[in-house]
């Protein structure tokens, strides 16, 4: 019942909260040009959780639920949810009148399709997490009944748009649904309705004009613009051409002077769902990485606080567990911590029986970072330094996203990967998807690239995911944590520090903890001078 309970309060709080502070008055109409980079490989978060497309894709799709700025939970498809005194059952009241953007009904019907065929199948975070589901009942055409074998206590983190978009089954049954058109021309619930895509320019989304909640988007388009060129970004929005960039869309040196511009504002708020963290991914399938002596070597190898603040401009701080210290109930202080010491580091080398030949190399490896802009390469140059010094040489190669995924999430033809993950809200939803071995080369992006498949670890996770007593999940991520910086699969190197630059006169622009990924629905231009 506490669970029912929490639910009830939070559902209530906010309408109580929205009856006391109504909106200030918005103006309608305008078009917002907003950057988006990486240009995004597909349209739907259903299948693709990289940053650029959920960017995107949450102005196109709806999720069951939103949050607020202070992670309470909001309506959005779903109008209630109540989960059972024993945490088996998690009841879904769908809003009624909801059409999907080529005029068809949302029912439950296309939540249970989208459940069973891509959550539970496909999608990176939700095969962990809903991979307990026994059964996904329809009573009516309103009501979603998710039956659980155990426990799964952080659904509630993860059903917004990002973590659990609902794709419409009338266009995807009986399809491949990897390679269905329509990932590529969305048709969602959402405040926005896809219009075109042109490679490499510009993808542009329209107002919906049926949308549920009625009186928004105020915007009347979005055009979001693909800039390759960290400079060119920051042209383009000290300029006004482009009036909104998230994800530290400028080089990261330029951000203090923008913000001083008085018609760019510098926004930090947004990310606070994310929880997000850089790391190296080491693949434990090559012969030189099977060694952990190797791998510690490399994290001794390693000064996070140059990478925080050198590399990424302070836009960050170390990290030593791949959960974030921001979510402080579940972060453990405690792991072992690898400080910067070369000199140990050559000794674990040498220990290994990786010695320095005659040129003073002892390992030759290449280093693949993630292709989304100049911050990533910076830190995979700073690693082939570091690395250097204690003898081994690294090449760094540079590729396009599909390029990347591909070698890293299916070929696993790398030897050391720079990426960063979300960690979100619950350690389930995000962290968790790093080391399960089932996603292991199944060429599902941001899951398990280091090829780490310990036992202890899985029940670890297993026990987490289906344990209803929050202590008790505390304390196995707690010692999860402890367990993989014990045995390195991945080295944590920085917190990172997300921001947003935008339009000094673009308001209620960030409306929820999740902004990153939530739609720009409430998003509205001041026209005032």
């Amino acid at each position: 019942m506490q669970t029912k309970l929490l639910s009830r309060i939070a559902l209530i709080g906010w309408t109580l909260a929205a009856l006391a502070h109504p909106a200030a008055a918005q103006v309608a109409g305008g078009t917002l040009t907003s950057i988006i980079q990486p240009e995004p490989v597909v349209l739907t978060s259903a299948l693709n959780t990289a940053a650029p497309t959920g960017f995107f894709s949450a102005n196109v799709f709806d999720g069951l639920i939103e949050y607020d700025n202070d992670f309470k939970l909001k309506p959005a498809l779903a109008t209630r949810w109540d989960v059972s005194a024993d945490g088996k059952t998690i009841t879904l009241k769908l809003r009624e009148g909801v059409k999907w953007h080529d005029g068809k009904p949302f029912t439950s019907a296309d939540v249970k399709w989208t459940v069973e065929n891509v959550w539970q199948k496909i999608h990176a975070r939700n095969q962990i997490l809903y991979q307990k589901i026994t059964a996904v009942e329809t009573p009516d055409a309103h009501t979603v009944v998710l039956r659980f074998s155990e426990p799964s206590l952080a659904i509630l983190s993860s059903l917004n748009s990002n973590g659990a978009q609902v794709l419409p089954k009338h266009l995807y049954e009986g399809t491949d649904v990897l390679t269905n058109p329509y990932n590529n021309k969305p048709v969602g619930t959402g405040a926005f309705v896809f219009k075109e895509w042109s490679k490499g320019n510009y993808i542009t989304v329209e107002r919906n004009p049926d949308y549920w909640d009625k009186g928004k988007p105020y915007l009347d388009r979005i055009i979001f613009k693909v800039i390759p060129d960290a400079g060119a970004r920051a042209a383009a929005l000290e300029s006004g051409e482009v009036q909104y960039g998230p994800f530290s869309p400028v080089p990261l040196r330029d951000a203090e002077r923008l913000g001083k511009l008085p018609n760019l504002k510098i926004e930090r708020r947004g990310y606070a769902w994310l929880s997000p963290w850089l790391f190296a991914d080491l693949n434990i399938d090559k012969p030189h990485f099977k060694d952990v002596r190797v791998r510690q070597a490399i994290a001794h190898a390693i000064d996070r606080n140059t990478i925080s603040k050198v590399v990424w401009y302070g836009f960050g701080k170390p990290a030593i567990s791949p959960v974030s210290s921001t979510l402080t109930a579940f972060h453990n202080p405690a792991v072992p911590q690898y400080a910067h010491d070369p000199k140990k580091a050559e000794a674990l080398l040498d220990a290994a029986g990786l010695k320095r030949g005659s040129d003073g190399v002892r390992l030759r490896i290449d280093i693949d970072y993630l292709p989304y802009g100049d911050d990533y390469k910076r830190t995979a140059e700073y690693f082939k330094q570091a690395l250097k010094r204690v003898g081994i040489e690294a090449n760094v190669r540079s590729q396009d996203t599909a390029t990347y995924t591909k070698r890293v999430y299916g070929d696993r033809d790398f030897d050391i990967s720079i990426v960063w993950f979300a960690g979100f809200a619950d350690p389930s939803v995000g962290v968790t998807r790093a080391y399960w071995p089932d996603l292991i080369g199944k060429s599902i992006p941001w899951t398990n690239a280091s090829g780490y498949r310990d036992p202890a670890a899985r029940k670890l996770i297993e026990q987490a995911q289906s344990s209803g007593d929050p202590a008790e999940r505390v304390r196995l991520f707690k010692e999860l944590q402890a367990k993989v910086q014990t045995e390195l699969p991945s080295i944590p190197l920085i917190e990172i520090e997300f921001f947003t630059v935008h339009a000094a006169n673009l308001k209620g622009a960030v409306a929820s903890v999740d902004q990153s990924y939530g739609t720009l629905k409430n998003a509205w231009f001041d026209k005032q001078p």
